[in-house]
């Protein structure tokens, strides 16, 4: 990997043109699109490199390949807080996390603007007999609807993880080659701050980057250490989060495999199996 060519410039990339189709029984199961997006056209080789392979010019191109990528699945322990499932990022949000530690309910899709929890015996006994409650965020004052759980995706999605260890001021560097799994990766390391981390997400709204920024900085942290690493096309397959401060620390790690997998989905639940809620309250930092 050390000795990969530089390239003169970037190629042109195809992105992967998806959509978001419905599945499950008993009719419409969503109010809004649900399902997988599937590619129908995309460049043989990827996205080609930039000539800069400085490690701020490596994530820079990494972040362009998980742009293109749109999708994985993420195996995730955020605190105490640990799950597996696909992602998706671009061109709308998808989520189906089937969690490993004790919650509220043992899945939870989130399929744009709606979301669904439960899957589990217990929310059947609930809601008489039916497996999942739909639900979703009571809009703003606008009229705006946030993503059900978007805390929760802000610290999953690699596009805004990439987005801080690029941004002015964040200092970057290359550790080494090491081994994971069963290919070499690039170990890179930056520093920068929860603040900055949050600033540079100019696609959220103010107050998802407030969330985020909470988040990101438990107990008043004020520093924070990115360890990233890479496969030999630049997506990233590992991002690990770390910061220190007066009272708390935060400790994240999160594994991305699949990118782009044709077989990845999301699927709302059958009509038939879901009771729906309503409007419900979601904390920022819900996860």
């Amino acid at each position: 990997m050390a000795g990969r060519q530089r390239l003169a410039a970037l190629a042109a990339v195809v992105l992967l043109a998806t959509g978001l189709t419905g599945c499950g029984g008993g009719g419409d199961t969503s109010p809004t699109p649900s399902g997988s997006p599937t590619p129908t056209s995309a460049s043989p080789t990827g996205p080609a490199k930039p000539t800069d392979r400085s490690p701020h010019g490596v994530l820079l191109s990494a972040q362009l390949a998980m742009q293109t990528a749109r999708r994985a699945k993420v195996s995730y322990r955020l605190g105490t807080d640990a799950g597996a499932g696909p992602l998706f990022w671009q061109p709308k949000t998808a989520l189906q996390i089937k969690r490993s530690t004790p919650a509220d309910a043992e899945q939870l899709i989130v399929v744009d603007t709606v979301a669904y929890q439960g899957g589990d015996a217990a929310t059947a006994v609930r809601q008489g007999g039916r497996h999942w409650e739909r639900f979703a965020v009571p809009p703003d004052p606008d009229g705006h609807r946030e993503v059900p759980y978007a805390g929760l995706i802000d610290l999953l999605n690699p596009v805004e993880a990439l987005a801080a260890a690029t941004a002015d001021g964040a200092d970057a560097r290359f550790v080494g080659e090491e081994k994971f799994e069963d290919s070499t990766v690039e170990h890179y390391r930056v520093t920068t701050t929860a603040e900055k981390y949050a600033t540079v997400q100019t696609q959220l709204t103010q107050a998802r980057r407030d969330g985020l920024r909470a988040a990101l900085a438990p107990g008043g942290s004020i520093s924070l250490t990115l360890d990233l690493w890479l496969n030999d096309k630049d997506q990233l397959v590992k991002l690990q989060r770390t910061g220190s401060g007066d009272t708390g620390r935060a400790d994240d790690s999160v594994l991305y495999t699949d990118l782009a997998g044709a077989l990845l989905s999301v699927q709302a639940p059958a009509e038939t199996d879901t009771v729906d809620t309503g409007t419900r309250t979601v904390s920022p930092l819900a996860r």
